[in-house]
């Protein structure tokens, strides 16, 4: 926007330049041909009366005259001879305008060409006894002159534009800052800061405007924080009587014999198991969303190292193998991510894994290392997804079945997606080389510090 106003600034100044500038340019070149050629005539007329009179003082006076006007001006004097005058002057070659001269007593003026003028104004006076006086003016003064005139005027223009420039950009600037202001707003509220707000600067308009999204945001703000207390506080209520409900069942399968009773035990601590994953899932959520930490370098190796050792016991009793492969073993990179982001990250896509890996299966863990991003990818030898599952895999809720029949809390993913987003990485969903799934997490790579 801000070139635009500036072109239209310059476009408006250049219009007005043209039109003020160039019309007396062209005047002011008009009146130099014209006081050219009435002095040129005038000398003419005054040689061509001394011509006429013939007489010997006036024939001398003639030569002196048309020898200074030689020496003092670009012009040259030429004379035909009469009777009673012949001075020691150069004769003119016969034309059309001698002829037009002499024989119809009519003074003539060629400027040697149609555009300005040529290298020469000729002007050719008629005198009495059939005689004619020409004078053969240079125009390389009058050029020079001319082009004094139309550089002045061009040189004038262009530090008028080179000032119009710079004043339509500041002006522009301050005619554009509420509105960067309100850009700036708006990206910071893109980027999830609701905290972000504009200054009420500007014309009145957007003072109005600005008014309106501040108060817009103050809104939004209070209703989104009032939704993560709310969450946050009832996911972290709730916990305690869920594991106070698991200890009681626990007990009470311990302690009743009927194979029944047991069934419906197990599967309401499957249920309580289930509900405890989906609080703890939502208690992460609204830590995520309220963005209380910041990323930071972190050692990749250490923390996969730490999280893999933790869940390799619950692969071995299903046989599962979990294995270790990519540049990590070699060159140790770091990654940027919030503290605790990474481990969180790594549980729910390794208990996805492990929830729908056959017994026997593999698990497998790679990274590699491009340019100025990790990518860590976790894949599986389950049944995979359909293009329609990876479509809404990250939406909460969402919950597919694995191959053991036991149901997640549909926000494995989703708290996933949302933990590394904040950390200013991607997840994608892909299938894995000869079926299941891969799991792709690109991270920022941490600047290697010098040493």
């Amino acid at each position: 926007m801000n070139r635009q106003l500036i072109r239209s600034y310059i476009l408006l100044v250049a219009v007005a330049i043209f039109l003020f500038t160039v019309p007396v340019a062209f005047t002011l070149t008009d009146q130099l041909r014209g006081d050219t050629r009435l002095s040129v005539l005038r000398e003419a007329n005054t040689m061509a009366l001394l011509l006429g009179n013939g007489d010997p003082t006036s024939c001398g006076a003639l030569e002196r005259v048309a020898k200074a006007y030689g020496e003092e001006t670009p012009g040259d004097v030429e004379v035909t001879p009469t009777g009673r005058c012949a001075p020691d002057l150069p004769r003119p070659a016969a034309d059309a305008a001698l002829t037009r001269a002499v024989r119809d007593d009519d003074p003539t003026t060629d400027w040697g060409s149609d555009f300005i003028w040529g290298k020469n104004l000729t002007v050719t006076v008629p005198a009495e006894g059939d005689a004619a006086v020409r004078i053969v003016y240079s125009t390389s003064d009058m050029t020079r002159r001319l082009w004094q005139i139309w550089g002045f005027r061009a040189a004038l223009a262009v530090l008028v534009l080179a000032a119009a420039a710079a004043i339509g950009a500041f002006a522009a600037r301050r005619i554009t800052a509420p509105l960067r202001e309100l850009n700036s707003m708006a990206s910071k509220f893109s980027d999830g800061d609701l905290t972000a707000r504009s200054p009420v600067t500007g014309p009145p308009e957007t003072q109005t405007l600005a008014r309106t999204l501040n108060q817009g945001a103050e809104r939004l703000d209070t209703l989104v924080a009032s939704q993560r207390i709310f969450v946050a506080d009832a996911s972290h209520q709730l916990r305690t009587p869920l594991t106070a409900l698991r200890l009681s069942l626990d007990n009470i399968a311990d302690g009743v014999d009927d194979e029944f009773v047991r069934e419906d035990v197990e599967q309401a601590t499957a249920e309580v198991v289930r509900m405890s994953r989906l609080v703890n899932g939502l208690l992460v959520l609204a830590r995520a969303e309220a963005k209380v930490t910041a990323a930071e370098p972190l050692p990749l190796r250490d923390i996969v190292d730490e999280r893999l050792a933790v869940w390799r016991p619950a692969a071995d009793e299903r046989g599962v193998t979990i294995a270790l492969r990519g540049s990590v073993v070699d060159d140790r990179p770091s990654v940027l991510a919030s503290p605790g982001h990474l481990d969180q990250v790594l549980d729910n896509v390794l208990s996805n894994a492990l929830e729908v890996s056959p017994d026997g299966g593999r698990i497998t863990v790679e990274v590699e290392s491009r340019a100025d991003t990790v990518v860590l990818s976790v894949l599986d030898e389950g049944p995979g997804m359909s293009d329609a599952d990876k479509s809404r895999a990250f939406d909460r809720f969402w919950r597919g079945q694995g191959l053991t029949g036991r149901s997640g809390s549909g926000l494995g993913l989703a708290v996933v997606r949302q933990l590394v987003t904040d950390d200013g990485g991607t997840v994608t969903l892909a299938d894995a080389p000869g079926g299941g799934l891969r799991v792709e997490i690109t991270l920022r790579a941490s600047p290697r510090s010098g040493g």
